[in-house]
């Protein structure tokens, strides 16, 4: 494990194996000990990097209003001063958002990308047909935001895990330290929740993205990310799509060997 300053903030990081470089950008309210279970197979073919985005868990908080564009640059910074370039990089839900929209601004620094379920509403709330979509998830976090508001990490946690992401009753089925890491890190969700361009994608942007893409979801989550994956493949020239069979919201956790067969090979390409 190691710390590295990007943009005037220290990261934390941890890098494994020896070959061409992967980045792996963890979700909201989690941290880089969410891809314990794939680093190891990764690890045996590729330089591995997975790390704490800022503000979560072992990297700087700066006590400001952070944003996206934010992320995308700390991942800039981070391919970058590891000597990475073109990276590989590999986003979870919020993490796919950041890795999205670095595709869009700095394609020079990957050679190819792949994320999973992008909570991308912006782009459903911009469609007459799919805005109920968006606005029937929006509701949904805004009765997580209001225990973020009054402070109740712990409540807003468990209603997150088992309302948006899981299902109900997971919460109470996630190892200790995990529970532990979302209500130390629930603060930067409703960060992420104040910033405007948050769920939002640039797909003029990603349109002009030529590098291999890979699109996955599960067939147990929410319609709303199939929908928002519909227009980023419509978008992108390169994607590809890939479907887990009950794997749910984070395959990295719940399916990890399958994990590893579906991501390694793109990210040796």
């Amino acid at each position: 494990m190691a710390e590295i300053r990007v943009n005037g903030v220290v990261l934390h990081y941890e890098a494994r194996g020896e070959g061409p470089g992967v980045v792996l950008v963890h979700g909201s309210w989690s941290d880089a000990d969410s891809w314990a279970r794939v680093l190891p197979g990764l690890a045996e073919s590729t330089t591995a990097v997975a790390y704490d985005r800022r503000g979560h868990s072992r990297s700087e908080d700066p006590l400001t209003q952070g944003s996206v564009h934010e992320d995308a640059a700390d991942l800039a910074g981070l391919i970058h001063e590891l000597g990475l370039a073109p990276a590989f990089a590999y986003g979870d839900s919020y993490g796919a958002l950041v890795v999205l929209r670095l595709a869009a601004a700095r394609p020079d620094l990957l050679r190819g990308i792949a994320v999973h379920e992008p909570p991308g509403t912006g782009i459903l709330l911009a469609d007459p047909d799919l805005r109920p979509l968006g606005t029937g998830f929006a509701d949904r976090i805004a009765a997580v935001r209001e225990l973020l508001e009054q402070a109740e990490s712990a409540a807003a946690a468990e209603l997150y895990v088992d309302s948006l992401a899981f299902g109900p009753g997971a919460w109470e089925q996630l190892p200790a330290p995990v529970r532990h890491s979302y209500i130390r890190n629930a603060p930067t969700y409703l960060d992420e929740l104040r910033d405007p361009d948050a769920l939002d994608l640039d797909l003029i942007g990603l349109a002009r993205f030529g590098e291999p893409a890979l699109l996955t979801q599960s067939d147990e989550s929410a319609p709303m990310f199939g929908e928002v994956l519909d227009l980023i493949d419509l978008t992108l020239p390169k994607a590809e799509r890939h479907l887990y069979g009950g794997a749910g919201h984070a395959p990295h956790l719940s399916q990890p060997e399958e994990w590893v067969r579906v991501v390694l090979p793109r990210a040796l390409l």
